[in-house]
C-alpha cells in the first residue's frame, strides 16, 4: 500500500516542478551560505537592474541614439524650411541645444561670447540629465568585486579556525567546503559588478557620443543657418 502510494506521489508531481523547487531550495542555500555579505550584493543587483532599465528607457524615450535626427533638422534648415516649431517640440538632447541656438541667434552674433555661453549652460544641463543615477551604478561596479573578496576572506578565516580547532583530526573535505562557502562571495561578486561596469561603459560612451555631436550640429547650424 504504501509503495503504491509513493508511486502515485513521483508520478503525480510534474519533472519541471520538482526540478524548480530544487532550484529554489538551492538559491536559499547559497543565499544562507554566503551569509550578509551575498544578500548585499543581491541588493546591489536590485539597484543595478533598475538604474539600467531605467537609463535605456530614458534614452529610448529622449531618441539619443537617434543619431539621425539633428542631421535631419540641419538638412532641413538647409533647403530653407522653417521647422523652429518642430525644433523646439523635440525631447532630442542634440536638438535642445541647436534650439537654444536659433532661439538666441535672431539677437545675438554667432561668434558673441554670450550666446557661446548660453549654448554651453544649455549643453552641460542635457549631459547631465543623461548622466544622472549613473554614478550609483559605476559604485556599484567597484564595490561588489571587493565586497565578494571581503566575504572570501572571512570564510576563509572561519574555514581555517575549524580547521585549527579540529587538531590532529583534519578531515580535508571539511576543509574543501568551507573553502567553495568562501569563493562562492567572490562569484557572486564578479556576476552583479560585470554587467553594472558594461552598463555604466555603455551609458558613458552614449553621452559621450552625445556630446560630440551637440559641438558638431551648433557649429553646422551657424553656417547653415547664419541668420
Amino acid at each position: 500500500m504504501e509503495e503504491s502510494v509513493t508511486s502515485l506521489t513521483q508520478t503525480s508531481i510534474p519533472t519541471d516542478t520538482l526540478t524548480a523547487a530544487s532550484s529554489t531550495d538551492k538559491v536559499v542555500e547559497w543565499l544562507t551560505i554566503g551569509g550578509p555579505v551575498v544578500w548585499i550584493l543581491l541588493l546591489f543587483s536590485v539597484i543595478a537592474l533598475t538604474i539600467t532599465l531605467y537609463k535605456i528607457w530614458q534614452y529610448s524615450a529622449l531618441g539619443v541614439w537617434r543619431h539621425n535626427t539633428p542631421a535631419n533638422y540641419l538638412s532641413e534648415l538647409g533647403r530653407g524650411k522653417a521647422i523652429a516649431s518642430r525644433i523646439q517640440a523635440c525631447r532630442h538632447p542634440v536638438v535642445k541645444v541647436m534650439a537654444t541656438a536659433l532661439d538666441h541667434n535672431a539677437n545675438l552674433k554667432p561668434d558673441s561670447p554670450l550666446l557661446r555661453e548660453e549654448i554651453q549652460r544649455v549643453a552641460a544641463e542635457q549631459l547631465q540629465s543623461l548622466r544622472a543615477m549613473l554614478k550609483p551604478l559605476e559604485l556599484i561596479a567597484a564595490l561588489s568585486p571587493l565586497l565578494g573578496l571581503l566575504g572570501t576572506v572571512l570564510g576563509m578565516i572561519t574555514a581555517f579556525q575549524q580547521l585549527e580547532s579540529l587538531g590532529n583530526q583534519v578531515d580535508p573535505s571539511a576543509l574543501s567546503g568551507g573553502i567553495w562557502q568562501a569563493l562562492l562571495t567572490t562569484a557572486v561578486g564578479l556576476i552583479v559588478a560585470i554587467p553594472a561596469l558594461i552598463a555604466h561603459n555603455w551609458f558613458e560612451r552614449t553621452i559621450e557620443i552625445c556630446g560630440h555631436h551637440m559641438g558638431d550640429s551648433v557649429t553646422r547650424l551657424f553656417t547653415t543657418h547664419p541668420s
